[in-house]
This record gives structure tokens, C-alpha cells and sequence, in this order.
């Protein structure tokens, strides 16, 4: 009994630690996905709210374990289990969605990034999440700067890009024969890989949270069939 309480202790510690993970990982997706996610122009699942939620969750209900194994509650223990079963469902269905739904954001994303750039000037809250993107990952267009073009915006503006295109603050200048300045690269190609990559981390981190849970299910069953029921409590299949 001893070890059983000690193993679904340390058991919850681990899990609650996973819980704080989980809930950094959000905050970090919020800001930085975020604004490149909302690019896209298919709906996807708001990843980081899911991972802020489900964080929040699991840190309080880490404390529930530890509570649960200290004073050996038979009730609090089966509660603590039904939990761990839900977040074993929760985690299998999101780690799995995720690795499904990485092609659908990217093909999602190319379609977005093309709307941004015919609406650029218009839609300021796209305009600005685009400026940024071409800032951070060094890029310029869809494909290439090519993309801008022909594109209303540039050709308002004597066929020139945005500034966020160039490596210096002062701007580039574009020309058929000079691109001196200019981030040539499309993004893409680079902000599908950096979102898929990431999203593929977050997705494998569930299914390994989830896969966890199988060992927290059976020491909360195992130290709750061990204790005697109290006369006053309804007791319930583990």
C-alpha cells in the first residue's frame, strides 16, 4: 500500500509538471502561432486556447493526485482516475488531429497567404500579421517576390513590395534587373515547415500525455480497490 501511495504521488507530480508544460507550450503557441495561423484561410482548431485549457486542468487535478494518494480517499482516488481516463481519450484525439490536420493548414495557409497579399492595404490586421511574417522568417511573397507583383497593392505602387521585403529599414530597390536588398524567398515554404514541425511536436507531446495516463489509471484503481469503502459512500467501479 505504501508503494502504491508513493508511486501515484510521484506519478502526479510528473503529471502536473507535464500539466506546466502543457500550459507554457500555449502561452508560447499563442504568441507566435497565432498571428501566422491566422494567415491561414481554412478553420483550424485554436491549438493554443485547447493547450491553455487543458494545461490549467491538468495542474489543478495534479494536486487532486497527490491530495487523493496522501490521504487515502477512496472516492477522490476514483475521481482522480475517471479524470486521468478522460484526458487519455482527449489526448489520444487531439495528438492524432493534429498529425492528420498538418496538410489541410498548410494547404490552407498558401491560400491564405495569397488573400493577404490581394487584400494588403485593405484588411490592416491581415496586412500587419504579413508584414511581420516577412519580417521574422526573411521571406517575401507566396513563392517568391515575384507574387507581389501583381498584386492591387503593387500595382498602386509602381510595382514596388513592402518594406517588411527588404533587409534594410530604408527599403530596397526592385527593378528587372536589380533585386539588391530584397528578401528573395517565398514564405511558404518556410512558415509551413516552422508550423509543421511545431505542430507535429505538440501533437507527439499528446499522444506521449496521453500514453501516461495508462500508468496513472491503473496505480488510482489499484489504491482505491486496497481501500475498504467508507460505510456512507457509494462506491463505483474503478
Amino acid at each position: 500500500m505504501t508503494a502504491l501511495k508513493l508511486s501515484l504521488m510521484a506519478f502526479s507530480f510528473v503529471f502536473w509538471a507535464a500539466g506546466l508544460t502543457m500550459l507554457i507550450i500555449g502561452l508560447w503557441a499563442k504568441v507566435w502561432l497565432g498571428g501566422y495561423l491566422a494567415l491561414s484561410a481554412s478553420d483550424y482548431p485554436n491549438a493554443p486556447a485547447i493547450l491553455l485549457a487543458t494545461g490549467t486542468a491538468v495542474i489543478v487535478w495534479g494536486f487532486l493526485g497527490c491530495f487523493s494518494a496522501a490521504t487515502e480517499h477512496r472516492g477522490l482516488l476514483r475521481t482522480y482516475g475517471a479524470f486521468l481516463s478522460a484526458v487519455l481519450v482527449a489526448g489520444l484525439i487531439a495528438g492524432l488531429s493534429g498529425l492528420l490536420y498538418r496538410q489541410d493548414v498548410a494547404r490552407g495557409f498558401q491560400e491564405g497567404l495569397r488573400q493577404a497579399l490581394n487584400t494588403y492595404g485593405e484588411d490592416e490586421a491581415k496586412a500587419d500579421a504579413l508584414d511581420a511574417l516577412q519580417r521574422a522568417f526573411a521571406c517575401c511573397g507566396v513563392e517568391s517576390y515575384r507574387d507581389w507583383l501583381t498584386t492591387p497593392w503593387a500595382l498602386q505602387q509602381n510595382g514596388s513590395v513592402p518594406l517588411s521585403c527588404c533587409w534594410g529599414r530604408r527599403g530596397c530597390q526592385l527593378s528587372p534587373h536589380n533585386v539588391y536588398g530584397l528578401h528573395r524567398d517565398g514564405c511558404f515554404s518556410k512558415v509551413s515547415a516552422f508550423v509543421s514541425s511545431n505542430m507535429f511536436s505538440v501533437a507527439t507531446a499528446a499522444l506521449g500525455l496521453a500514453a501516461l495516463q495508462v500508468i496513472g489509471i491503473v496505480l488510482a484503481c489499484l489504491m482505491a480497490a486496497r481501500i475498504p469503502a467508507h460505510p456512507l459512500g457509494i462506491a463505483t467501479p474503478c
